[in-house]
């Protein structure tokens, strides 16, 4: 069931960006220079406002910005395939970007005294880290991982409107959010690998 809402969820937005992909390339704008501003709009609404306390500008200009890894991906294909340096510095950036905003969720969490919801943003944070290593590891063996209910775009948007809601004054909503997303992102990691080992066994009886 959260496999058919990611795709449908996906298809939705796809016919939102690809316009505004178009528009863009025909612009003289390229993927690249889209995946490294979005990195820097997260940063900004991370560190610069979700660190300090501003949570609902801090969620909104961090989910606004996270959307632009589809928009990337969109230009990339319509002009022709991701390169090999844009989809390494696609990773690099998504990891970047990643690390400030669940360290920024943790150190004001942490100014907070908030110490449960701080476990569960730095749970987040290596949780996501090692979401992103298994499928590059698999893939680097020559498999796949592509599989798991907490993807990045689902990460983001889950500590966002978590975000939001606090900000807006709902009780605890940051804190649910993240220790469901600990789950999530740890269980994604237990689909991966277990998706890893039955490829490495069907290599082996070969």
């Amino acid at each position: 069931m959260a496999k058919i809402f990611q795709v449908t969820a996906r298809a939705g937005m796809t016919r939102v960006v690809e316009p505004v992909a178009r528009g863009l390339l025909r612009a003289g704008v390229s993927p690249n220079a889209v995946t490294v501003t979005g990195t820097l709009g997260v940063l900004v609404g991370a560190l610069g406002f979700g660190a300090r306390g501003h949570l609902v500008a801090g969620a909104l200009i961090v989910t606004v910005f996270a959307l632009t890894d589809l928009l990337d991906g969109t230009m990339a294909r319509m002009s022709g395939g991701s390169t090999r340096f844009g989809a390494f510095l696609d990773s690099s950036m998504d990891r970047i970007a990643d690390s400030a905003v669940f360290g920024a969720v943790a150190y004001w969490l942490a100014t907070q005294g908030d110490h449960a919801g701080t476990a569960a943003a730095l749970i987040c944070l290596a949780a996501g880290g090692l979401v992103s290593y298994v499928k590059a590891r698999a893939e680097g063996l020559g498999m796949t991982a592509n599989v798991g209910v907490a993807e990045r775009t689902e990460r983001l948007l889950i500590v966002g409107v978590g975000g939001l809601l606090t900000g807006l004054g709902v009780p605890l909503a940051l804190e649910i959010a993240l220790w469901l997303l600990a789950a999530v992102s740890i269980f994604t990691v237990g689909q991966r690998m277990a998706h890893v080992y039955r490829q490495a066994q069907l290599v082996g009886r070969e």
